[in-house]
C-alpha cells in the first residue's frame, strides 16, 4: 500500500490479479485509507463511508463478474472530492440492464452508481479500461 502526494490530494494504488476475494480486499483498502484520511473520524461521516464501501464492492463486484476481475483500484483524493477508479481487462464499457425487479439478485449496481456517486463513467485504458467515480468529500476535506 503506497500513499503518494499529487499537488494537495492524495492517490493510492491496489494491484489486484483474478477475483477471488477482490472486494473485500478492496473495501478493506478502501476502509484504511478513508480512515487515514480522515472521513472515519466522526459519526457523520459513517452514512458516506459507507456509501464508498458500496460503490466500491459494486464496481470491482461487476469487474469480476463481467470483466475477468480487476487489475488495479486507484483511489484519488483532491479537490473537494475522491475519485475511485477500478481498472479491468475488457474493453467493453459497463451498461445497464433491463429493469428486474429489485427483489431480484444482480442488476442493480450500475443503478447503485447512478444513486450514489456524483458522477461516474469509463474510459478505454490500453487493451481494457477503467471504470471511476467521483463522489464529494466530506467537510470539503482535501
Amino acid at each position: 500500500m503506497s500513499a503518494i502526494l499529487r499537488g494537495h490530494g492524495q492517490t493510492r494504488r491496489l494491484a489486484l490479479y483474478g477475483t477471488k476475494g477482490a472486494v473485500s480486499r478492496c473495501r478493506d483498502f478502501t476502509h484504511e485509507a478513508l480512515d487515514d484520511w480522515g472521513w472515519t473520524k466522526s459519526g457523520d461521516e459513517d452514512v458516506v463511508v459507507e456509501d464508498v464501501l458500496l460503490l466500491v464492492s459494486e464496481v470491482v463486484t461487476n469487474a469480476c463478474l463481467h470483466a475477468g476481475g480487476p487489475q488495479e483500484l486507484t483511489l484519488n483524493q483532491s479537490g473537494g472530492r475522491l475519485r475511485i477508479e477500478v481498472a479491468d481487462a475488457s474493453p467493453a464499457p459497463p451498461r445497464h440492464r433491463p429493469p428486474r425487479a429489485l427483489s431480484q439478485p444482480g442488476g442493480h449496481g450500475l443503478i447503485i452508481m447512478d444513486r450514489l456517486a456524483r458522477t461516474w463513467g469509463s474510459e478505454p485504458r490500453g487493451t481494457g479500461k477503467v471504470v471511476w467515480l467521483e463522489v464529494p468529500v466530506p467537510g470539503g476535506r482535501v
